[in-house]
């Protein structure tokens, strides 16, 4: 066995890792092993950052946006020559397959890209006066330090996405990432310090997530709370900051429809369906998570889904031939057995799948397809974030609709067809804040990411994302 690391909190370019402070174990999610020791942030840390923060924002908001923009051009540009380093470091903790952790780091590199360039087109505007003396104008400014918490799921593109956006629009930031899968994110920052950001300006923190969340959020330093998590914590942080009359921008759970009509392309759609589905082992907020397929073509798209979920190679995601690696956790592959256990006491089946808890060492759970699964079961109410994939039959679109509205969630939904009224009909009648026509890309740097209802509050994404970072200042000018 490899040496086991150690690691702690970045603050203010300096790694805290002595002291006596306690610590966690990383684990390697395909062998259930410790790879890692994780040190643990005390309070006078997280005083601390959010200090180091406010110095940061002071040095980091005074550049131009031109002089940020090099900044995190060079950052996108160094990301991507760490690839290699960054993608195994995501494999090692998180369990993905080195494919998608690549792809997870050219993402990261590619929103530092664009955000380099769209911070410097934060524009203000001049509003004509009704006083010919007057002057009227709109200036945006950085709203100051962020305290940021980014999830275990996508340990990089998400900590990234709120640190690039943080940047961009000249504040500084606080992270906390996820203490499952920290080295990727402390990499990350490591560049952005060598880029030209002052180390006060981007703060890494580990540690008990309620008592850092609670201090930072509390902090008189702090003015923008962004989260990226579950329902429940969202609920928590959101009183939080609503206390603390700080702004925020929550991205939370999803539980995205697919509609596949009867004049749809039924292979295309599978293949894509399945492709979505076991990405990261379904551990994604935004992915497939209720199919409803027309009647007239159900048995025939659940065949090809079966086939091609059948074909999937499950295993380590450092090996070569993986197409799904492991669960991040292990209270991930025992809600998998819940919810399956439930669907089949309701009155589903199983078409493909592991019903039982695997018996291999490591946190696995096989993709699995449930057939005639009704609207009551648990997996069709409550968001699954794993890989079941279940299956329900529809004649009627407007009613479909209706069942794919009925949930508490509203992030993305999708559908197949190839005509273009009932594209229209869906894309405009689905109560999400994301729609994917015969695509599941809907994760453009440059496109708003947001969500409705329980899924999450101001957008994570795009020009949107940029604005939910600023303050607006109305100034009226007279000669």
């Amino acid at each position: 066995m490899a040496d086991i690391y150690q690691i702690g909190s970045l603050i203010a370019g300096k790694e805290v890792t002595q002291g006596g402070r306690d610590t966690r174990p990383v684990l390697n999610p395909a062998t259930g092993e410790t790879i890692g020791m994780l040190s643990l942030a005390r309070l006078e840390d997280i005083d601390a950052a959010a200090e180091m923060a406010q110095k940061g924002f002071q040095q980091w908001s005074a550049l131009s946006a031109f002089e940020r923009a090099r900044c995190l051009q060079a950052v996108a540009v160094q990301v991507r020559a760490d690839i290699e380093l960054m993608a195994s470091l995501l494999t090692a903790e998180q369990g993905k397959t080195l494919n998608e952790a690549r792809g997870e780091v050219a993402g990261s590199a590619d929103l530092f890209e664009w955000l380099a360039e769209e911070g410097k087109r934060l524009y203000g505007r001049m509003v004509p006066s009704r006083n010919a003396a007057m002057q009227q104008m709109v200036q945006l400014e950085p709203v100051g330090p962020v305290a940021a918490f980014s999830p275990w799921n996508y340990p990089l593109a998400l900590a990234a996405r709120k640190i690039a956006h943080a940047l961009a629009a000249g504040c500084s930031v606080v992270i906390k990432p996820a203490e499952e899968s920290p080295s990727a994110v402390l990499h990350l920052a490591r560049i952005c310090i060598r880029c030209g950001v002052p180390a006060e300006a981007i703060q890494v923190l580990f540690g008990v997530p309620a008592m850092v969340s609670e201090r930072l959020i509390a902090s008189r330093h702090i003015r923008k709370v962004s989260f990226t998590g579950s329902v429940a914590v969202g609920r928590h942080l959101a009183a939080l900051a609503g206390q603390a009359l700080k702004k925020v921008t929550f991205e939370l759970g999803g539980h995205s429809a697919v509609i596949v009509m009867d004049d749809a392309d039924v292979e295309r759609a599978a293949q894509l369906s399945v492709a979505s589905k076991f990405r990261n082992a379904g551990q994604i907020c935004i992915a497939p998570s209720r199919f409803f397929v027309h009647d007239a073509v159900h048995d025939r798209f659940v065949a090809e889904f079966v086939r091609m979920s059948q074909k999937l190679s499950v295993g380590d995601g450092a090996k070569t031939g993986t197409d799904m690696g492991p669960l991040a956790h292990l209270r991930r592959t025992e809600a998998m057995q819940v919810f399956t256990q439930d669907a089949v006491e309701t009155g589903a089946r199983i078409a493909v799948g592991a019903p039982d808890r695997p018996t291999r060492a490591g946190f696995f759970w096989a993709p699995t397809v449930l057939t005639d699964v009704p609207d009551h079961a648990r997996l069709m109410r409550e968001e699954v974030f794993g890989p079941i994939a279940p299956m329900v039959r529809f004649n009627d679109l407007d009613a479909v609709i209706a069942r794919a509205n009925d949930v508490d969630f509203g992030l993305a939904g999708y559908a197949f067809t190839s005509s273009l009224k009932n594209a229209r009909n869906i894309q405009d009648r689905l109560k999400v804040g994301m729609v994917g026509i015969n695509s599941f890309s809907v994760t453009a740097p440059e496109m708003p990411f947001a969500g409705i209802k329980d899924s999450g509050l101001g957008v994570a994404q795009g020009l949107e994302g940029l604005l939910d970072h600023m303050n607006v200042k109305s100034v009226y000018r007279a000669d």
